[in-house]
């Protein structure tokens, strides 16, 4: 079972933020369905648009594609969604991490280091940036949906979303730490929301705070997953949904959306519901 554990707690195991980084640029590597570029143009490049946003399926369509992704990174997965068995044992059960920009060093110093830090080891840091479109062999090219004319688009259009010149790569621009949402407002206001339609729109608008907190490709849909950020803030927005779940007030989605498809994805509303049965856990914020 992966354990996902907060980005500042691996921090401090050189070992376990170690395999964080070689999972993602592993991916990175890999140009069909279980690399890092599928993945992130399906949130809001690739036609059609598969990714939910300002609806009842926020939370569990987001919640299938980390899973998928998970599965990417720990190479437990093949083309068309299909299980396999992992092709280094290594990665066999690394959980993406969560970034909680509640907390008190987040607040203080706004990104953690281990998505900050440009370079590691003398090397560059697969989760500072990425390049948009990245063959095995670390050149830049146009792959899928990204012709010339859409990065021009985007460069126009989406001014500041990616670099403006060169080969696209994720940019970022944040803001004063302290304007992070606070812990005052998830205990408060979010979690004390008694039902799920209520808890969903209440949590997906502090979601969309923290991508316009970030700027650049963050703070656009179609490029947003390109930045390795994306993926352990929506790790933070799933678990808060998690342990809304299991907390006094927490409900499921209406019966109605159950059997709701999360294309393109194999899974539906309901297959979502139980994180053990996917096989993640969160850790508890004392050995997170």
């Amino acid at each position: 079972m992966a354990i996902r554990t907060s980005i500042r707690g691996a921090e401090q195991d050189s070992a376990r933020i170690g395999l964080i980084r070689r999972a993602i640029a592993r991916m990175k590597a890999v140009g069909d369905e279980r690399g890092y570029d599928w993945f992130a143009a399906l949130h809001g490049v690739s036609l059609p648009i598969w990714c939910e946003h300002g609806s009842a399926l926020f939370l569990p369509w987001h919640r299938a594609y980390l899973y998928y992704f998970e599965l990417a990174m720990q190479t437990r997965l093949g083309p068309r969604f299909s299980r396999v068995r992992p092709a280094d044992p290594e990665l066999a059960e690394v959980g993406l991490p969560w970034w909680d920009w509640t907390s008190p060093a987040s607040h203080s110093q706004g990104l953690p280091d281990a998505y900050a830090a440009e370079t590691v080891d003398g090397q560059p840091n697969p989760l500072a940036r990425t390049t948009i479109g990245s063959c095995p062999g670390g050149d830049a090219f146009f792959v899928g949906v990204w012709s010339a004319a859409l990065v021009d688009a985007v460069r126009t259009q989406l001014e500041g979303s990616i670099s403006p010149s060169g080969p696209p790569e994720t940019v970022r621009d944040p803001d004063p730490p302290d304007e992070l949402p606070r812990a005052e407002t998830i205990d408060t206001v979010v979690m004390r929301q008694n039902t799920y339609g209520s808890f969903n729109m209440s949590l997906e608008q502090v979601h969309g705070d923290v991508h316009v907190w970030v700027g650049g490709s963050m703070s656009q849909v179609p490029v947003a997953a390109y930045d390795p950020i994306f993926w352990t803030h929506h790790a933070m927005i799933d678990r808060l949904w998690y342990l809304w779940q299991i907390s006094d007030v927490g409900r499921d989605p209406p019966a109605s959306l159950l059997n709701t498809v999360l294309a393109p994805f194999p899974m539906t509303v309901a297959d979502t519901l139980d994180i053990e049965r996917l096989g993640y856990d969160y850790a508890v914020d004392a050995i997170a």
